[in-house]
Formats: structure tokens, C-alpha cells, sequence
């Protein structure tokens, strides 16, 4: 298919300093959860991006000196020489395909406990850190802050040496001790580096200064500047400073990475913000400098993309979310087929990873991190070396991304489901506050479904076993779901609670069913959320929207306590109270009668009452395995009906997050009709950087 002329100016090539981008889309710094710890996936993961079409590649952060330890988040590194292979080979990946690659260099200051370097932390000034650990940065002296100066540029030298094309300067999320001496609430010093605004602002242009030096007029350099703090006067804004600093140092980089602090505003989960949300913050970048801008907001319309160039807002197209949930996103602009696009549904499971310290997943792409360790491509899958036809059960997640893959493998696949509509949990789900996105789950696998011609999609048929023994397809695909407990089972309460029947009950699937209707009392309404995510909190919502009142009750300390991960805890609380939903913390339950719920204090034990005249339990789910046993009871007959095998995916096997239901229809598909799985780890641990210099590919390829 051809290109859309409209989205011509999205292919534009582009300069940048001394170098020149093939097009407008931009890779911005992320973090991946792979970093230093394991230097081929995060090469192989760079590269993937460079082959879907983005023309610039950036690492995430890349701490320079120890005093700046990150651990236990796995991020790039450049301590010393050592650290140079491991980062060579995501640069030599990268050019591969004909992209740029970009490493962002960071000094973390007071963000940092170095918990592995077992060092001071450093600060402008003396400060308790931010990251919850009984440590304190001390406040750097003179010496401190020429040593500094060295660090970022032998850290540049280094990168130069690696192979990387643009050298970036971090200021942002508040994570940078760049940052930290530009703000009056970090910088309380009395001397030529703190005070007055160019006081503050002078250790941030020394270092650019030093590292244009450093890397010459062959390397373009880059910053990433948070204009914006969402903290009106106590923090940068970009009215105030963020637009000073950028009109003081307009043309000294050859890029401008412009965003908002911290990490939470910046990349703001789909239930809070919509599609370019960052645009009223950064609009005004153009106007004070010459150079290019690239700026982010969860873009992945083209028609947006081109709006925001055509407006003047920005020159390149900054993704990182976008960009982990489809790498082929800007080739498929390309090739005019836009349907293609696996949109980002704005979830945040992938900064869940960073913050988890481990490798990044993803609810939209099962392939993400994959791409080394299991050799996956987001978009190739080889040919299924079998003709056997697979039955799949179950439209929701699993079963459509199973389904989906399979076609794509070419075996003919039914897909099959007793509901009247697919998505299964995921269509139920958007349909709560601020989810309507992620139904993307669901309106991306059917599209590539009805476009398949080995695929057969049955709504409104629930299979039995003497159906499935009927069919006689070789393989048969159990995503059959799951359901929410309502005996209060969960991880506080691991034995059923029989006092919960003593009054009115609702199930949180009723309220994914019927919503607010469900509840059929006046009075109160109590949910219990002993799953901590985001399924209390948005019952709790769709409730108080419907004009119940409402009590949150939570063994955790706050509401919604995983939701840390992805970076909405904070939205979440200030939510429900801007909603008047009254919140208890650190509950369990206790007793019940008709109109009250009695709850005990995690710590003390000690009970007390409060009016109930409903309750929703949200503790834990049960995999919808019925038609699992009957089968398995039945084996024999299976193999007289010619069925050979019979797999359980997604919340039917264990429930768990969307993103897990997707890798394991994803992951059956890969495995299908390959030998049975054997002791050996399924999949590839040598992750060892070469030394450098050397010719290192040889010793880090597959």
C-alpha cells in the first residue's frame, strides 16, 4: 500500500547539529528494566526500533559515576571504560538500520541512595533524598562540583567512543542533579552557584559547554529539560523558568527535549490524560530557539502527529510509550497501513517493569523484551510447521491474541465465544472511568482477525465438552476467564469469611456487568480492596459518579498500592477524595451484620464499626476452568476424537494482569506444534557484554 500523502511531512529528513535524521519520529530515552544487567536484550530491543522506522534511538538514562547508583533499577551505565562494550552494541544495533543513536548521560544527585556503591550521595545543597532511604545527600563543595564537571565529560568522551551519534544532557523528573541546581527548592546556596537564576543556572551550562567540547562537531548534542513541574510557584513552570532557561541556552544544544517533571506528569497513565496532554506546556519552546524540538504525549495518531509539526509545536515526534507498544509504528505510516498500528493504551504496565527492576512488558505487544532472550519479532512469526487446526475458547485477551497469532502462523483457527461480544474482561473493563483505551486490546486483534482468511470467529457459542469431543480439532485453546471471589479470600484473608453473607453483597463482575445499577440498597456502599491495582479504585469511582456514597476500605497503607508501578497511585487518591469517597487505610474485616461491617486494624487488631449496606469484595479471582476439568477427566475420549492436545491460557490458567493474558496467548502461539517443553530454561540467559574494544558482535550475537 502507499504512503497517505498527508503524512508526507512525517518523512521530512531532518537536521540535527552536524548529523541529519531520516524522518521526524523519535525514539526518546525510556527505561527498559534491562539495562547494564542485560546489555543484548537492551540491544536487541534498541535495534528493534530502528528496524521499525524510528530515526532517532535513544538509551534510557545512563548513570556516569558511581555517586549516581541507581540499584536496584537497571539502567545504562558508564562508570569507566568497562561500561563502553555493553553500550557499543546498542549503537552498532541501531545503525544497523540506518537510525541515529542517542545516549542521555545523568548525574542523579540527591534522586539516588547508592545502595550498591555504598557512596555519599551528592546534592547542591543538604537534603534528605527522595528515595525513601534513611540516607542524605550532603551538599557539594567546590571540588565536588569540578569533579562533577569531569564525570559528564569523560562520561561524553566515553560515549563517543561507544558510537553513539547525540550525546544528551538530562534535566528532568526531577531526577538529575542538573535539575536539582536549578530549582530553589533543591539549591539553598549562597555562592556563584546558587541564588539568583544565573547563579543556579551556571553548573548546567558549564556542562554543556564541557561536552560540546568533549564530543566535537561530528556528535550533536541534546537536552532534556523539564519546563514544566505541575507545581506552579514552589517549581519550574513554563511561563517562568522553564521558558528562561531555554531562552538563556536557545542555541547551545543542537536538540531540545522538552517535557514535564516529574516521571508521573510526565508520563501520565490514559485514565488521567488524554492524547498530547503535554502540548500547552511546551508550545512555547519554538518561539525562543532555532533549534529542533521534540516533545511527547502518548501520540499514536498520525493525524495528530502531523498536526503538532504543521503547528509548530515540535520538529520530531518523541515517543517512548508509543513506541514500546508498536516499533513499526512509523514503517507502517509508511506503507500506508495505518489499521496496522498497535496503539499504546496509555496503561503504564511498561514503567512498571523499570520501577519493579526487571525487564519491561507490555499489555498491547507480548514481544517486548522478548526480542533477545526468545529471538520474538513484534510483527514476523515463522510459519506453523504443522497443518493441524487449533480451537481456541475465549475471546478475551488470551484467546484473541492466541487466535490472531496463529492466523498469522497460518493454521486455520476457530475462535469461539459465549458472549455476545469479544474482549472478554477488556470490554467490560473500558467501559469503567478512564479506561475507555485500553478496549484498543480488543479492536486491534479483531481487526487483524477479520482480515485473515484462516480465521472463523463464532460469537454466542458456549462450547461444552461433548462439542469440543464433536469438533475433533487437533488442538484446542482454553482462554475461558476468570471470576471475582466473593468469599474475601485474598492475600490478607486466606480462608473464606462465612460472616460476609450476613448483609447485601455485589460482586465486582455484577458491577462490570450492570455497573452502578448493581447495587440495588440505599446506604453505603464498602469496597474492600485487598487486590491494590486499579479495580477497587474504579469501582469505587463509577459508584461515586453515580451519586452512592461510598467507603474505601484497604488493608494497604494507601489506596491502590500497586498502582505506584505505574505511576498513578497519587491520581488515584486524589481522585476519591476529590470524589468524597471516604478512604480507610490499613483495615481487614472483622464481622457483619445487615447494616454494618466491622473492621480490625492490621497492626493492633482492634475492631470497630461502620454502616454498610452493601459490600463489594475486591480480593481475588478464580480461573473459569470447569470446561479444563471436564476435559482432562475425559482424556481418553479426547484422544479417540483425534484432539492431541488441550492448553489452558491467560486468567483461565492463573488470573493476572492483561498484559499476562496477551503474552500467554502470544506464547502459545509461538510454541504451537513444537515439541513438548523440557527441563531447560525456555529461554536465553548469557547475557554477558564483550569486552571493548573488540569487534564484540561475534561474541554478543545470538
Amino acid at each position: 500500500m502507499a504512503r497517505d500523502s498527508r503524512y508526507d511531512i512525517l518523512f521530512e529528513p531532518v537536521r540535527i547539529g552536524p548529523l541529519t535524521a531520516r524522518n521526524r519520529f523519535y525514539q526518546v530515552p525510556h527505561c527498559s528494566g534491562m539495562g547494564y544487567r542485560y546489555p543484548n536484550a537492551e540491544a536487541d530491543l534498541r535495534g528493534m526500533k530502528a528496524e521499525g522506522g524510528w530515526a532517532v534511538v535513544s538509551t534510557q538514562e545512563a548513570e556516569i559515576h558511581p555517586t549516581s547508583d541507581l540499584t536496584p533499577a537497571n539502567e545504562a551505565r558508564l562508570w569507566d571504560d568497562g561500561d563502553i562494550g555493553a553500550l557499543a552494541l546498542v549503537a552498532e544495533r541501531v545503525h544497523a538500520h540506518g537510525s541515529l543513536a542517542a545516549i542521555q548521560l545523568v548525574h542523579n544527585g540527591l534522586h539516588v541512595a547508592n545502595r550498591y556503591s555504598r557512596m555519599i550521595p551528592l546534592a547542591p545543597s543538604h537534603a534528605v533524598g527522595d528515595s525513601h532511604d534513611p540516607v542524605q545527600a550532603r551538599a557539594m563543595d567546590k571540588s565536588d562540583i569540578a569533579d562533577m564537571r569531569r564525570w559528564y565529560r569523560n562520561a561524553a568522551i566515553r560515549a563517543k567512543r561507544a558510537g553513539f551519534d547525540i550525546v544528551y544532557i538530562y534535566s528532568g523528573h526531577d531526577m538529575s542533579v542538573l535539575q536539582h541546581f536549578l530549582s530553589k527548592r533543591h539549591n539553598h546556596r549562597t555562592d556563584e552557584y546558587g541564588g539568583s537564576f544565573e547563579n543556579r543556572l551556571r553548573l548546567f551550562r558549564e556542562i554543556l559547554e564541557d561536552t560540546r567540547e568533549a564530543i566535537g562537531d561530528t556528535c550533536a548534542l541534546a537536552v532534556r529539560l523539564a519546563v514544566d513541574e505541575l507545581l506552579g510557584p514552589a517549581g519550574i513552570t513554563s511561563e517562568g523558568e522553564g521558558r528562561d532557561i531555554i531562552s538563556a541556552l536557545a542555541e547551545l544544544p543542537d536538540l531540545w527535549d522538552v517535557n514535564l517533571s516529574d516521571w508521573s506528569n510526565d508520563s501520565q497513565t490514559s485514565r488521567f490524560s488524554e492524547e498530547g496532554f503535554q502540548e500547552p506546556y511546551i508550545r512555547f519552546v519554538k518561539s525562543v530557539t532555532t533549534k529542533p524540538v521534540v516533545g511527547v504525549g502518548r501520540y499514536t495518531s498520525p493525524d495528530s502527529m502531523v498536526r503538532v509539526i504543521r503547528q509548530g509545536i515540535m520538529d520530531f515526534v518523541g515517543a517512548a510509550r508509543p513506541s514500546i507498544a508498536d516499533p513499526f509504528l512509523p514503517k507502517k505510516i509508511e506503507e500506508g497501513r495505518i489499521d496496522d498500528i498497535r496503539e499504546c493504551i496509555g496503561c503504564n504496565i511498561c514503567t512498571s517493569g523499570d520501577n519493579l527492576g526487571v525487564p519491561m512488558r507490555c499489555t498491547q505487544n507480548p514481544a517486548i523484551g522478548e526480542e533477545w532472550r526468545k529471538g520474538w519479532h513484534p510483527e514476523k512469526i515463522a510459519a506453523a510447521e504443522t497443518a493441524d487446526g487449533a480451537l481456541v475458547i475465549g475471546g478475551g485477551p488470551a484467546g484473541l491474541e492466541a487466535a490472531r497469532a496463529l492466523a498469522q502462523r497460518g493454521v486455520d483457527v476457530t475462535l469461539a465465544d459465549a458472549g455476545h461480544e469479544w474482549g472478554g474482561r477488556v470490554s467490560r473493563e473500558s467501559r469503567l472511568p478512564g479506561l475507555a483505551a485500553w478496549a484498543r486490546v480488543r479492536d486491534w486483534r479483531i481487526g487483524q482477525l477479520n482480515t485473515a482468511t484462516n480465521a472463523e470467529l463464532y460469537l454466542h457459542s458456549r462450547l461444552n465438552a461433548d462439542d469440543v469431543l464433536q469438533y475433533g480439532i487437533p488442538h484446542v485453546a482454553l482462554a475461558t476467564g476468570s471470576h471475582w471471589r466473593c468469599d474475601g479470600v485474598g492475600r490478607t484473608h486466606r480462608t473464606p469469611l462465612e460472616f460476609l453473607g450476613e448483609g447485601p453483597l455485589v460482586s465486582p463482575d455484577a458491577l462490570l456487568s450492570l455497573g452502578a445499577d448493581a447495587v440495588s440498597t440505599n446506604g453505603p456502599v464498602v469496597i474492600f480492596d485487598d487486590d491494590c491495582y486499579y479495580m477497587g479504585s474504579v469501582l469505587a469511582e463509577l459508584l461515586a459518579r453515580a451519586g452512592r456514597q461510598v467507603v474505601f476500605v484497604t488493608p494497604q497503607a494507601q489506596v491502590a498500592s500497586w498502582s505506584v508501578h505505574t505511576l498513578e497511585q497519587g491520581r488515584i487518591q486524589a481522585r476519591l477524595i476529590e470524589l468524597d469517597v471516604r478512604i480507610i487505610p490499613s483495615a481487614s474485616l472483622a464481622g457483619r451484620t445487615r447494616d454494618t461491617l466491622q473492621i480490625a486494624c492490621v497492626y493492633s487488631g482492634r475492631t470497630r464499626s461502620i454502616e454498610c449496606a452493601t459490600l463489594v469484595p475486591v480480593t481475588a479471582r478464580l480461573p473459569d476452568e470447569a470446561l479444563w476439568l471436564e476435559l482432562k477427566a475425559r482424556a481418553n475420549e479426547c484422544a479417540d476424537a483425534g484432539i492431541r492436545s488441550v492448553t489452558r491460557l491467560g486468567d483461565c490458567l492463573a488470573p493476572g494482569l492483561i498484559a499476562a493474558a496477551t503474552y500467554s496467548g502470544h506464547d502459545y502461539a509461538r510454541g504451537y506444534g513444537a515439541a513438548p517443553a523440557t527441563d531447560d530454561v525456555p529461554f536465553l540467559r548469557g547475557d554477558i557484554a564483550a569486552l571493548w574494544p573488540s569487534s564484540g558482535s561475534e561474541i554478543l550475537s545470538r
